[in-house]
């Protein structure tokens, strides 16, 4: 039956058949056939709303990580390693799918408490926070970061510091890969991200390095320099900023996988921007590069204006990312991180895991000849 709105509206309509129009049909979530991570994300990207999201969001990430030519960057905001989802980054980097991380300070302080053995801890609403204030426990919504654990941090700080040639400017990349050099020789029996980092030579940039735990530990020591008639550490952020681009101008293709938003979002989105500047304005004889692939996990609206909020297609307009019509590929889920990145990440480590798994046997037999060969 046709049905109009009283003034004649649609009564000559004609309706498609959505099987000639090649629509993609969704499916029924048929949890008896759930066997693994993959198979429940498999199943949710044929469904609806956010369910939809984690599918599609799954598939880029696999897609990103299975081009040998994409350089991926990973940028980190929010309380993630107090959420005790570092290992999940480590696993990353690890297995060589992310290439260069940039992170808030905080995140990267937090997760050095984790990487030298030290815990966190669950909160109780019962206890009011200024209970906890006097009783040395910071909280972080439901979580206790105990402030022992930043003094303990400090000391591998201090100790990092100390050792530092005044001569050599420190910014956040150097920074870090001193630490993850430090967690390598001292905490060997510890996993974390900045240990991951420096053992595959993986960058990490903390743009808002001074607000931080890191931040202050690097400005206390300063001051003691300064105290004792030595020479102050030199900090200086656009030694990053330079790494960066140089680094990311080098790749073939780019991705991005964003957890939340913030200074390390937009920091890595306007490397285009960057280049297009000094194309335009500089007259500096640059090939202008955007991200290809791009896969986000943030819970935040776009109506409240923040840049955590924004889509990617907003991005496109300021040349930071390749289009779809050109080619680009991009996954936005609005959901808690600490329920996405698990599900999206599991289920893209299985794809691969499988994929290497399922390897002809001649082939494997082939490179077991010629490893033997080799050692001969």
């Amino acid at each position: 039956m046709q049905h109009g709105n009283g003034d004649g509206a649609g009564i000559d309509r004609h309706l498609h058949n959505p099987i000639e129009d090649k629509l993609i049909p969704l499916e029924p979530l048929d949890l008896n056939r759930v066997r693994s991570v993959d198979d429940l994300v498999r199943a949710m990207g044929k469904t609806a709303f956010t369910g939809r999201q984690i599918g599609e969001a799954a598939d880029v990430l696999e897609a990103m990580a299975r081009d040998k030519d994409c350089f991926v960057v990973m940028t980190l905001a929010g309380a993630m390693t107090v959420a005790k989802q570092g290992l999940i980054i480590s696993e990353l980097i690890d297995r060589g799918i992310v290439n260069a991380v940039v992170s808030t300070g905080a995140l990267m302080a937090h997760g050095l408490v984790e990487a030298t053995g030290r815990s966190h801890f669950r909160y109780n609403p019962e206890v009011p926070d200024t209970e906890l204030y006097e009783q040395g426990y910071n909280r972080v919504y439901d979580t206790l970061e105990p402030e022992q654990n930043l003094d303990d941090v400090e000391e591998v700080m201090s100790e990092i510091l100390e050792s530092w040639d005044h001569n050599e400017v420190v910014c956040s990349y150097k920074l870090n890969h001193a630490i993850g050099e430090h967690l390598a020789k001292r905490a060997k029996d510890q996993r974390g991200i900045l240990r991951s980092a420096y053992e595959k030579g993986v960058p990490v940039f903390v743009p808002a390095f001074t607000d931080s735990e890191l931040g202050l530990d690097v400005a206390l020591n300063n001051r003691l320099r300064e105290s004792t008639g030595r020479h102050k550490l030199r900090f200086d952020p656009f030694e990053d900023l330079e790494h960066f681009a140089a680094t990311l101008l080098r790749q073939t293709r780019l991705g991005i996988f964003t957890i939340g938003g913030g200074v390390p979002r937009n920091w890595s989105q306007q490397f285009g921007p960057f280049l297009e500047l000094r194309h335009r304005r500089l007259g500096e004889k640059l090939p202008l590069k955007r991200y290809h692939y791009g896969v986000r996990i943030c819970p935040e609206p776009a109506y409240w204006g923040g840049l955590s909020g924004s889509p990617y297609s907003e991005a496109i307009s300021w040349g930071k990312f390749v289009p779809p019509a050109e080619g680009g590929k991009f996954g936005e889920v609005f959901l808690d991180a600490t329920v996405g990145l698990p599900l999206i990440v599991g289920a893209v480590l299985e794809r691969l895991g499988k994929a290497k798994n399922a390897m002809p046997q001649n082939k494997e037999k082939k490179k077991s000849k010629q490893k033997v060969a080799a050692r001969k």
